[in-house]
Order: C-alpha cells, then structure tokens, then sequence
C-alpha cells in the first residue's frame, strides 16, 4: 500500500495526475457503456436460467439494462456539460445571441438537436447546461424536443423500412414541433418557472464567480460534485419511472395497441400518443413496435405520433425535469410538446391515405 501513496498523491496534485485520472475513468465509462447490455444477458439468461423473450425476462432485462444506461448517461453527461458551461460564462452567451433576429435561435437548437444523440433523459444535463450559461429558455426548450425526438437511428431506420419520403416527414414535422414550441415557450416569457439554482454553478456549496478564474482541478471537481448532487436527488424517481417503462414494455402487447388505437377508433392518435409516454425507450428500442403496428394496419400519422411521444416524452424525463422546471412549466412544456404531436398524427393521416 505505501508503494502506492505517492501514486495516488500524483494523481490528486497534478495536472497531469488529474488528466490521467479523468482519461482511466472516461474508459472505464465507455466499458461500462459498451458491456452493459451482454452483462445483463448473461446474468438473465445465464446465471439465473430465465428464458428469452418472455414477458418477466423483457421486463428485468429492459429495467436492470435502462437503469444503468441512463445512470451512465447522465453521469457522463453532467460532468461533460457541468465542466464545459465553466468555460463560458452568461455575459459571453449573451452576447454571441445579441442582435439575432427572434425564432433564428430555435431554428439552430433543433437542428442541434437533430445532430445530438441524446434520449430524451440524456438531453436533460445539456438543457441544464444551456440555461446556466445564459441562452433563452424558449431557445432551449427547442433543443430539449427535438434532441430526443429526431434521433438519427431512427432516420437510419425509417429509410430503411419505408423510404425517404416517410423519413423526410417524420423529420420536418419533429423539427416543426421543436421549433414552433420552443418559440412560442420563449413568447409566454416564462423564466420565472424555472428553479433559480439552475443559474448557479457551485464548488463545495457555494456559488462560483466564474470572473475569478478556475483551476483545472476545480473544474473537474464541480463536474463531479454535479453529478452526485444530482443522482442523489433523483436515483429513487427515476428508478420508478423505469421501472413503469419497463412493465408497460413487457406485458402490454402489440395487439393491445392495435385494438385500441387502430384506424377505426378516429381517437387513435390520442391514444397511440398516451399508451406512449409511459412506454419510455430510445429510438432504436421502439422501432420493432413501430414496425409491427404499422404491419397490423395502424395509419402512419398514428405510427409516428406513438414513436415520437415514446422517445420525446417519458416518465424518467417528467421526474428529471421537475428538478429544474416548476409545475407550471412543466405542465406546459408537456401539454405544447404532446398537442403538437398529436396535430402532426392527425395530419400525416389525412395526407397519407
């Protein structure tokens, strides 16, 4: 143990020590990231003998392999966006903003967004993060719908299953509820809704002056307390909230949704949209359910408004935001995002049959 004591003593003082611990725990991440789902299989399937592909055994996979995916996410991502809104303070946000015409900033965050692979609990740290360093709330919120909504696996898919002219829809119109929600948020002038700690980055409890200047150490420090501050609040929630997706994604069958949000049911967007948000997942976990309903006769417009509100709107994502939105706007960022959703469904109908 004393061969090792001025190893770690390295490690902590130096910079370089500092980015030889930072370079070991980003790799040990990646690892994490990249075997989670084989290492649940394994313990499943294998050790425990359960069977593939049955309701219980989908059910524990989904909620055991979510859980840790999303807490590696939001790890990793928080610390990311904590260290790099240290870089730029409010001021110099503001002033890059100054001068642009009004609805442009919701144009490029959801074209952000579009580019970002975030889910739609992933996307929360970044909105953190761009609120903290002074971008427009309203401008914000754009990147935050479209993020998880226009995901690039589910572009890659869509061509692939049903062409280029079903792709080029589902992405104009998540684009076009991300862009005309976001700005109409930032029109209701409603920064006063959101949690003021949201504006504040601290260090050991106390609020930083950013104009002071930062070491390195405390930059990754900041990172670091961020993200158990955070987990800490929120690890209990949002374990419920999987755990809700992962019951609905193991005992409600395809047929369920056939039933009742068919073609002859004229509410069968409204319903294809609420049996959706609870359904939490990412794009490319929801896209075999969104091929086999379509197979089962479910209008397109009813399609794409179920996937959209399972990867944009979710229950793990309800509680993460209550964080940092009160009910007020959380009520209304939920009711703009899920009314736009429903209006694209209905419309993509009418145009497709």
């Amino acid at each position: 143990m004393s061969g090792l004591t001025p190893a770690i003593q390295w490690l902590r003082s130096s910079r370089r020590g500092h980015v030889a611990l930072l370079a070991g725990l980003v790799a040990a991440w990646l690892v994490l990231y990249r075997i989670n789902e084989s290492l649940w299989e394994i313990v499943l399937f294998g050790w425990l003998g359960l069977v593939p592909e049955q309701r219980l055994s989908e059910t524990l996979r989904f909620f055991f392999y979510d859980s840790i995916k999303i807490a590696l996410l939001l790890s990793g991502i928080i610390f990311l966006v904590t260290v790099l809104r240290t870089y730029l303070s409010v001021e110099r946000t503001r002033a890059l903003l100054a001068g642009r015409r009004e609805g442009i900033g919701n144009v490029l965050a959801g074209l952000l967004g579009v580019v970002t692979p975030f889910c739609s609990c992933s996307a929360v740290p970044a909105f953190i993060g761009f609120l903290a360093a002074g971008i427009p709330l309203g401008v914000t919120m754009s990147f935050l719908i479209a993020s998880p909504m226009v995901n690039e696996v589910a572009i890659g898919l869509l061509f692939s299953l049903f062409g280029w002219r079903i792709t080029l829809i589902y992405i104009s119109s998540g684009l076009l509820i991300a862009i005309l929600a976001g700005w109409l948020l930032g029109r209701l002038r409603v920064e006063h809704w959101v949690e003021s700690f949201v504006y504040e980055t601290k260090l050991h409890g106390q609020a930083v002056d950013f104009s002071q200047g930062l070491s390195f150490e405390q930059r990754l420090q900041m990172g670091a307390e961020e993200v158990l501050s955070i987990l800490r609040q929120i690890w209990l929630y949002l374990l419920v909230g999987i755990g809700v997706g992962a019951l609905i994604h193991g005992w409600v069958p395809t047929n369920f949704f056939a039933s009742y949000a068919g073609p002859s049911n004229p509410f069968g967007v409204l319903v294809a949209v609420g049996l959706g948000i609870p359904l939490y997942s990412n794009a490319a976990g929801v896209m075999p359910m969104v091929q086999a309903l379509h197979e089962k006769g479910l209008p397109m417009g009813t399609v794409l408004a179920f996937m959209m509100s399972v990867v944009a709107l979710s229950v793990p994502e309800l509680i993460l935001l209550r964080r940092v939105l009160k009910p007020p706007l959380l009520a209304v960022f939920f009711s703009v995002t899920g009314l736009g959703i429903v209006l694209i469904g209905y419309f993509f109908n009418v145009l497709l049959s």
